[in-house]
């Protein structure tokens, strides 16, 4: 028998596929949804005693289809079919499917064809994160505005709004056309990576990690990776998620103030996730041309391969950022490589890509910019420029562990240059 935990993450691999191939089977979203839900507390209750059936997968299938059918046949169902009855398939598409039947066993497409439909580009990008969060991780809406800290009744609009858009383009449950799949891959990718952003540095809140978003993020790239093991992304962004993921311990201090990367004890990383996701980052960069994700595995790969004490190889570091640049610029791109050139050729360099920065209308205002710049003052001698740059950081960081580390900074700078005029 199956710990507790082994079987809430069986269910939870087994969620996504189960939704797919019922969605692809009876259309009809929000109704499979809640079947396969249904299915999933089923189990949950009767497989701790009953034991775990040969094919669970079949197994859910076969009482999310009983409960689809259970619900077609009550009496709102009937009233609420009125219109559409006479053109419905025929009847045995109603029933529910045996557990070894050949149209619902392709768990593997299914699960990717459920993220291609959470990440369609009709839907806004927090639409596809929502909804990626409750059809396929299974989050409840709760947890999903608690995560993104916004009331529950407009992350439950939100949601609403996106299944409704999906019904009303009429989208095919199938594998997109060949030629959108390269986009439509991309789409998904960039979710799962700003789930896993969210919850490694969460926006706003007390908090500044959220272990229960990484997680999910990495389990259902994790599952992209398994159905798309020829996508060198796909690899990429599984590498990075680990490699970042297997630093998280020592990130903190018990009561979850801060520690940067420099500051940190190595030995308490996670030499599990660290060594996989080295492994992957070799698999990534071993396939022709260059990808966003596989160049920030590469110099995720370059700290993680730093030995405890050792000197950062930032020129590899600055040769990697000047690629990524060119290939996906964009203005967190622009200021990771200010620090790399800072390291490199000295903090008035780093200074000096920073300025343009501070006419781009995403970075403006972000505490990320003014605590780098506060950094590279730091490191230029400039105490009184450095003390009022990590106060301003401190006021426009979101998260409390941030607010205070930053704050500290301010003062041990100002301590400093106080010491030394």
């Amino acid at each position: 028998m199956r710990s507790d935990q082994q079987l809430e993450t069986l269910l939870a691999e087994l969620r996504p596929s189960v939704l797919g191939a019922l969605v692809r089977r009876h259309g009809q979203f929000d109704g499979c949804e809640d079947a396969a839900q249904e299915a999933l507390v089923a189990a949950a209750t009767q497989w701790p005693v009953e034991g775990i059936p040969e094919n669970a997968r079949g197994w859910l299938l076969t009482v999310a289809g009983r409960r689809l059918t259970d619900y077609w046949r009550s009496d709102a169902a009937r009233r609420a079919r009125e219109v559409t009855v006479a053109s419905m398939a025929l009847p045995e598409a109603s029933l529910a499917p045996a557990p070894d039947d050949e149209d619902v066993v392709s768990a593997d497409d299914d699960t990717l064809i459920l993220l291609f439909m959470c990440c369609h580009p009709v839907l806004t990008q927090s639409s596809q994160v929502a909804l990626t969060l409750r059809a396929v991780g299974g989050l409840t809406t709760e947890e999903i505005a608690r995560a993104f800290m916004v009331p529950q009744a407009s992350m439950s609009r939100r949601i609403s709004r996106a299944k409704q858009q999906i019904k009303n383009d009429g989208m095919d449950f199938r594998m997109p056309p060949e030629a959108e799949r390269p986009g439509r891959t991309r789409a998904v990718l960039r979710v799962l990576y700003l789930i896993f952003n969210e919850g490694y540095t969460a926006t706003v809140g007390p908090d500044l990690l959220r272990p229960d978003l990484t997680a999910e993020a990495i389990r259902l790239t994790r599952q992209a990776h398994r159905v798309l093991p020829d996508d060198a992304e796909v690899t990429g962004l599984l590498a990075l998620m680990l490699l970042t993921e297997a630093r998280r311990p020592a990130r903190t201090l018990a009561d979850g103030d801060l520690v940067p990367m420099a500051e940190q004890d190595r030995s308490r990383w996670n030499g599990a996730l660290a060594e996989e996701g080295l492994a992957l980052v070799v698999e990534a960069l071993s396939r022709p041309g260059a990808g966003f994700y596989r160049l920030q595995a590469a110099i995720a790969a370059v700290h993680v391969e730093t030995p405890e004490g050792g000197e950062t190889d930032w020129p590899q570091i600055l040769a990697l950022y000047d690629l990524l640049e060119q290939i996906a610029p964009g203005a967190a791109v622009r200021l990771n490589r200010a620090v790399a050139m800072a390291m490199v050729k000295g903090p008035r360099e780093g200074l000096r890509l920073l300025e343009p920065l501070e006419r781009d209308r995403w970075m403006a205002g972000s505490h990320r910019l003014s605590a780098v710049r506060a950094h590279l003052l730091e490191m230029a001698g400039d105490t009184d420029g450095a003390r009022e740059a990590y106060r301003a950081a401190a006021r426009q960081a979101g998260t409390g562990p941030e607010q205070r580390f930053l704050s500290e900074r301010a003062e041990r700078v100002g301590a400093a240059g106080t010491e030394n005029g």
